[in-house]
């Protein structure tokens, strides 16, 4: 378990790195009428061999969970579904008008919000609508985030009949009084049931996320969590640290007096490790684990595993397209940003300009350090020609890490040592431009620990 000195040192505002550069450090050198001409070129370039991905965010919840960071919008009022999927086809339409051929599709991902707070049907419009205008890749692969509260089997049904095998569960937490804290109540039987339906449907990956630094967590009440997890035994668990950033999400003020602190919170994670270890789980890279072949398990050992804004994935391709208000495009030579707002979304749909409020157009270093980034969260290692050439500081700190035994440095390059793992992000944003004498008044990342 790391110490307590290199937690207190370590434990400071750095990117998860999802993308690079992370999205505070963009350029914003994009606008919506550029971005056409971007999207065309990386399709060009990179989509007609891989195929792209869409990401389509479904902002919708019913009720506020208090510790969430995303886009939402709470409603409980369900005649938002169709006006919203309708905007978002028109959006889809206007990548599919610049192209001379339907696009080869590689993947899908439904993110929120809450996308089963859609209807069974008013996705059925959406997907069908996805369906007749592409072709498949062979390896295809389709994923959904669920609320264990509100997916029926009927949502579980439609979804399978149109190609998704994946499915995460926000499962956060069983322990009740950390339930209320969050304002996320989901009792274990729910859980149960909506994961056995699940696999009944035929869905082979199931996913639950767990978060610790959560109120009210201890080494105790966590134990009875992933006692309960242990018993449906998931396919993969995403383990994150619970990100507090209260001047961004005001709902998490409601609940600090009672969060644990920097040590506490990586006990709580370390412990989980194990406890996810002696249930058979490996871990994959930051957060995530998986039983023994699952496919990301199966990548990673042969080093073919790739980080984008979904995580972590065995996709080959390299045009993830954003679709819906706050989605994010990575097109790998530019990154864009659709309007956070849903009217302002939706106007913009209307009136038949992308979406796109922020972007930034990759350059030469950029991509550089983009790859050497991925390749450290990935794999844990890079060669000296990845790092390419290192100013003093970066070397002083590379030192620091390796008298801290956090990393090996040998002739052919880094590597992170399997205790230098919780501080990967450290190290990543060493190698980080935008990184170096940052100085702001608001944090704009989760800290590292």
């Amino acid at each position: 378990m790391p110490d307590r000195e290199l937690i207190k040192k370590y434990n400071v505002p750095v990117p998860r790195y999802t993308s690079y550069p992370a999205l505070p450090h963009w350029n914003n050198n994009i606008d919506s009428a550029s971005w056409k001409q971007h999207f065309e070129y990386a399709y060009r370039e990179l989509g007609k061999q891989d195929g792209i991905s869409l990401y389509i965010h479904l902002p919708y919840c019913e009720s506020l969970c208090t510790y969430c960071g995303c886009n939402k919008r709470i409603t409980k009022n369900h005649r938002v579904e169709i006006p919203y999927i309708s905007a978002v086809m028109k959006e889809w339409n206007m990548y599919l008008e610049r192209l001379d051929e339907k696009p080869r599709l590689a993947g899908i991902h439904l993110g929120g919000g809450t996308p089963t707070f859609f209807s069974p049907a008013s996705l059925s419009i959406l997907l069908k609508h996805i369906q007749k205008t592409t072709i498949r890749t062979d390896n295809f692969e389709f994923s959904f985030e669920g609320h264990p509260n509100n997916t029926s089997e009927a949502h579980l049904k439609t979804l399978a009949d149109f190609g998704f095998t994946r499915v995460s569960y926000g499962i956060q937490d069983f322990d009740r009084q950390v339930q209320l804290a969050i304002h996320r109540i989901q009792p274990f039987e729910k859980v149960k049931e909506v994961t056995e339906m699940s696999r009944k449907q035929g869905f082979n990956s199931i996913n639950f996320d767990l978060i610790y630094g959560l109120p009210h967590q201890t080494l105790d009440t966590m134990k009875t969590t992933f006692e309960k997890v242990g018993e449906l035994l998931p396919d993969r668990i995403a383990f994150y640290s619970y990100a507090h950033l209260p001047a961004a999400f005001p709902a998490q003020k409601s609940f600090e007096e009672y969060l644990p602190d920097e040590h506490e919170k990586r006990t709580l994670y370390e412990q989980g490790k194990n406890w996810l270890e002696e249930m058979g789980y490996e871990e994959i890279g930051m957060d995530h684990f998986a039983l023994p072949d699952d496919p990301l398990l199966l990548a990673k050992h042969q080093e073919k595993l790739h980080r984008n804004f979904m995580g972590y994935t065995t996709s080959p391709s390299k045009i993830l397209l954003g679709l819906g208000c706050s989605a994010i495009s990575d097109i790998y030579f530019a990154y864009g940003q659709n309007a956070k707002d849903v009217e302002m979304y939706k106007e913009q749909i209307v009136d038949g300009a992308f979406p796109i409020i922020k972007g930034h157009l990759q350059g030469e270093r950029d991509l550089e350090t983009k790859n050497l980034v991925m390749e450290l969260i990935c794999n844990h290692h890079a060669s000296w020609n990845d790092l390419g050439p290192l100013d003093d500081e970066t070397l002083d700190q590379l030192s620091s890490f390796e008298s801290e035994e956090l990393l090996i440095l040998d002739d052919r390059g880094l590597s992170v040592s399997p205790k230098g793992k919780p501080f990967v992000r450290n190290i990543c944003a060493i190698f980080d431009p935008n990184m170096k004498n940052i100085k702001n008044s608001r944090p704009l990342f989760s800290k590292a620990i």
